[in-house]
């Protein structure tokens, strides 16, 4: 895996001028919000670990990530889920195809013992596993989202962007947005739940950090199921991809709408990555349409 330094780009999306910090151009697996998020794991040595543990849904970007990352290292990944549709096994493309590519070893698990099966999972961990929590939700995030506020603060004052006050990326448990409002004292940070209410979202938060008071929770004008479709998501995206850059469809959306409906000054937009499961995405809409 090689990584460079993500660049600024300035789009402009309804009248509005945007920069947005190009993450989603780092690699093709490992990418946006999750590397920064899994940074400390990607500079842990390789003999540190023998086998990492996660969990969550069959789509996710984490778990792709995580693959990613084991590969490069020679380590076991044990992933498990929820039971899988015939759908999405059926498919040679996505996250859960690409993971399995990079030797993603999967636990289907009954919806009604799931829960109860995660919350044991941290029973007799050798010291050789580690275990990730769903989407990367770990207090370990906190070191890469230190470096990427470094990068921001050194490419604002390289690019002539001192204006600059707002800082905006969207949430699945938050934990990018908290412990980027952490590091950026001096910004605010606004963000939008992607998953669940604000009220889930604070409680992520909270679990593993106090929220500051520069972190804007913005909530959407309407209630959004996560990974249904909606007509406005995918005019949003299309009006996004017009601009040059494309954006993920699960995430970003949601975030791009609440900032044109809530906010009027200058804003960075982090580009979470998530791109490659835009084409199981698009599939859907196009059904749908």
């Amino acid at each position: 895996m090689h990584y460079t330094l993500s660049p600024i780009t300035k789009i402009t999306l309804d009248g509005r001028e945007f920069f947005v910090k190009r993450d989603e151009t780092i690699d093709p697996y490992l990418s946006g919000n999750k590397y920064r998020k899994l940074y400390t794991l990607l500079e842990t040595p390789k003999n540190s670990f023998t086998k990492i543990i996660s969990y969550g849904g069959t789509q996710s970007n984490a778990m792709l990530a995580l693959a990613a990352i084991c590969k490069s290292k020679e380590w076991e990944f044990v992933y498990y889920t929820k039971t899988i549709s015939t759908i999405i096994k059926a498919q040679e493309y996505g996250n859960y195809y690409e993971a399995l590519s990079l030797g993603m070893q999967i636990v289907e698990l009954e919806y009604d013992l799931y829960k109860e099966y995660i919350s044991g999972l941290r029973l007799d961990l050798d010291e050789k596993t580690l275990l990730i929590d769903q989407g990367g939700a770990d207090t370990r995030a906190k070191k890469g989202l230190e470096v990427l506020a470094e990068e921001l603060r050194e490419q604002f004052k390289a690019q002539e962007l001192s204006s600059m006050k707002a800082i905006a990326t969207p949430s699945g448990t938050g934990t990018t947005a908290l412990y980027l409002a952490l590091s950026l004292p001096e910004y605010i940070i606004y963000t939008t739940p992607c998953i669940g209410n604000v009220e889930y979202l604070k409680e992520q938060m909270q679990a593993l950090h106090t929220i500051p008071k520069n972190l804007i929770i913005l909530e959407p004008k309407k209630k959004y199921h996560f990974a249904k479709l909606y007509d406005e998501f995918f005019d949003v995206y299309e009006r996004l991809h017009e601009s040059g850059i494309e954006f993920d469809l699960l995430y970003a959306p949601s975030m791009w709408l609440s900032l044109l409906e809530n906010t009027q000054e200058s804003i960075l937009y982090i580009h979470s990555g998530g791109l490659s499961g835009n084409r199981s995405m698009l599939e859907r809409y196009k059904r749908k349409n």
